[in-house]
């Protein structure tokens, strides 16, 4: 078959794509800045600060797979624009809420908006390039912007933070959604799969089902107790939900999700590497923009500033992956990636009352930020590059799904685990220095409540229970990064295993695929 000739501006359109999933994945982080704001203004403890994050991704992620196919279906291009549209409108109105429930509610409208965009640039940028190579690199660039945004999300929240109030990290986006809105209608074109047919409405709602009855489960864990009927009923109706799911996908003439992509070791492995490097990393983004505010007392503007060593590495290392990927393959550098990712996380479980940020703080993020940038991008080219072009929206919602799914079960399980650790370590310490049992138990709710609580001791005891209330916290944050760091190891083990180094037509020009008859 003879070559396609390159789109004339496909660089540019490649701008534009990466502006709009700039939008949507800062809202990921942008948010977590002003959480000691949100809990003392909304009077929201560590569950509600959770939702708050959460409410935005688990949206996100469960709707990703049913988005792609819309996409597919109905057209890259249109489901990007309204998506857009409509996360310019629910950015406003989180705005505007005057209670914990309402900006939850807005941030979970937001996440819909998000999943209509994000699956949607990748399809498109999967047909703008047809070259291998340039897609390769294309990819780099895309997921390069999506690691950027992880320290992007706290520094612009915490700029806007120093002169303005909460609102203005959601009042921030229509603007730009207006540029991206004009600048998608003039440079990109439209793309859809001509082989759609049907729709998988049960398997729709089956992916909803499951995600939001596992992310609730893990959230509300800490409260309702580890063990107790509510929680051990949420894992057993979330196993259930899966297993019904995945046995309805596999016998569905055209199912929202084919299961039988993951027996593709490339593609499953790499699912698996995405998955668990944005698990450990939001789960522990979430916990340490509290600690700076909390523990070491810095401002919102510091404390985002703090996390740009995430932008510098990243956007210095994300193209250097895929030259690495095209000349070492994509075992090694996803593989290495994620162990640089482990490392990183272990060195934050070291972390003490007395660490300085210039030492063992910033050697950690800079590890993770290398690691996410060699992994998610070589990985992200393996799971669209064992797909058909058509089926681009498909291969762009799976890879989007396993970012937004590992994030939020990131941020539910070590948000849920430090929850715990503080929870019963601020608790006992503060009863053992004299505090009443009524103060111990309103300590327990967050950081920034325990901070509220022992402000308002005496002298002689505010000083120890002050401490008590960041080691407490420093406690949680040390279990959260050793087991972000554990997840990030095995992965790479498994990476290391089960990963291709190659694609199927890289390996060999010529492959003959039998087929029964």
């Amino acid at each position: 078959m003879p070559e396609e000739a390159p789109i004339p501006h496909r660089w540019w359109m490649l701008a534009v794509l990466c502006l709009s999933v700039l939008l949507v994945t800062v809202d990921n982080t942008i948010v977590n800045v002003a959480l000691p704001t949100l809990s003392r203004d909304l009077s929201a403890s560590t569950s509600g600060l959770q939702w708050i994050v959460d409410a935005y991704t688990l949206v996100f992620a469960s709707l990703l797979l049913l988005t792609g196919h819309l996409g597919d279906r109905f057209g890259r291009l249109r489901t990007l624009q309204v998506g857009l549209v409509l996360f310019g409108l629910t950015s406003f109105a989180a705005s505007l809420a005057t209670g914990t429930e309402q900006l939850i509610a807005g941030r979970a409208a937001m996440g819909v908006a998000a999943a209509l965009i994000y699956p949607a640039t990748l399809g498109l940028l999967t047909n703008i390039f047809t070259d291998a190579r340039e897609r390769a690199t294309a990819i780099g660039i895309w997921a390069g912007i999506s690691g950027l945004a992880v320290a992007i999300g706290p520094v612009s929240g915490g700029v806007l933070l120093e002169h303005f109030d909460w609102s203005a990290v959601f009042l921030v986006n229509p603007p730009i959604v207006v540029i991206a809105l004009v600048a998608g209608r003039l440079l990109l074109r439209e793309s859809q799969d001509p082989h759609t047919a049907g729709f998988d409405l049960l398997g729709a709602l089956g992916s909803v089902a499951f995600t939001a009855t596992l992310v609730w489960t893990l959230i509300e864990a800490p409260n309702q107790g580890w063990t107790s009927p509510a929680t051990i009923t949420g894992f057993v109706v979330t196993a259930v939900l899966l297993v019904a799911f995945v046995t309805w996908e596999a016998r569905h003439p055209q199912p929202l999700l084919d299961v039988a992509l993951f027996r593709n070791p490339r593609f499953s492995a790499a699912s698996g590497a995405i998955t668990a490097a944005f698990f450990a990393l939001f789960g522990f983004i979430f916990l340490i923009t509290q600690y700076f505010q909390a523990v070491q007392g810095w401002s919102a503007l510091r404390s985002g500033l703090a996390t740009l060593p995430f932008a510098l590495v990243t956007g210095a290392l994300s193209p250097v992956a895929i030259l690495l990927m095209k000349r070492l393959g994509t075992t090694v550098v996803v593989a290495g990636g994620l162990a640089l990712m482990s490392a990183g996380f272990f060195l934050a479980s070291t972390v003490t009352l007395e660490s300085h940020y210039w030492g063992s703080i910033i050697a950690a993020m800079a590890l993770m930020a290398g690691g996410l940038a060699m992994s998610t991008g070589p990985a992200t080219d393996a799971i669209l590059g064992a797909l058909p072009r058509e089926k681009a929206g498909v291969g762009s919602a799976v890879n989007d799904t396993t970012r937004e799914v590992g994030g939020t079960l990131g941020v539910a399980v070590l948000g849920s685990v430090m929850s715990s650790f503080y929870g019963s370590h601020v608790h006992d310490t503060l009863l053992g220095l004299g505090v009443g049992g009524e103060a111990a138990d309103s300590a327990r709710e967050s950081v920034m409540a325990g901070l509220g609580v022992v402000s308002g001791l005496p002298a002689s005891v505010a000083g120890p229970a002050t401490t008590a209330v960041r080691q407490s916290f420093i406690d949680g944050l040390q279990a959260g990064s050793l087991i972000a760091s554990g997840v990030a190891a095995l992965a790479a083990v498994a990476a290391a295993l089960l990963l291709p180094a190659r694609h199927r037509d890289e390996v060999s020009d010529q492959v003959t695929e039998l087929t029964p008859v």
